[in-house]
């Protein structure tokens, strides 16, 4: 097999507030806040050197799911270890929103973070 060519190590998020921003998701996952986030950019890491990236964009609108008045354009995956309704509950009082319809919400739930971004939680295999 060859060598890949490219190996991910960031994702970054347009938003209108990226402390914000990285606060949620950093309540949500747990990784650990990057010591040069300020204002415009603030990150996220995780122990095997994965990155989320989020920075602000004047003029930030959006996306809209299942509508795309503004496309997602991407969404991140989340796997959880406990219960749907439960995570879900979890992510909703971190102030994640909930859009509808949900397209199989017995298998994964499509949530919103506070800035619009789609993201998906699903039951982690032989939980």
């Amino acid at each position: 097999m060859q060598h890949p060519l490219m190996t991910l190590s960031a994702i970054t998020l347009d938003c209108p507030d990226p402390p914000a921003l990285a606060a949620f998701y950093q309540q949500a996952t747990g990784l650990e806040p990057h010591p040069k986030s300020d204002a415009g950019f603030a990150g996220l890491t995780s122990g095997d050197g994965l990155f989320i990236g989020f920075q602000r964009v004047d003029g930030y609108r959006a996306p809209q799911w299942p509508g795309q008045t503004v496309p997602q354009q991407s969404h991140l995956d989340f796997t959880v270890d406990v219960d749907l309704d439960e995570a879900e509950a979890r992510l909703l009082a971190l102030g994640a929103g909930k859009p509808e319809p949900q397209p199989d919400d017995a298998r994964f739930r499509v949530l919103t973070d506070p800035a619009g971004h789609p993201f998906c939680i699903v039951r982690a295999p032989g939980g």
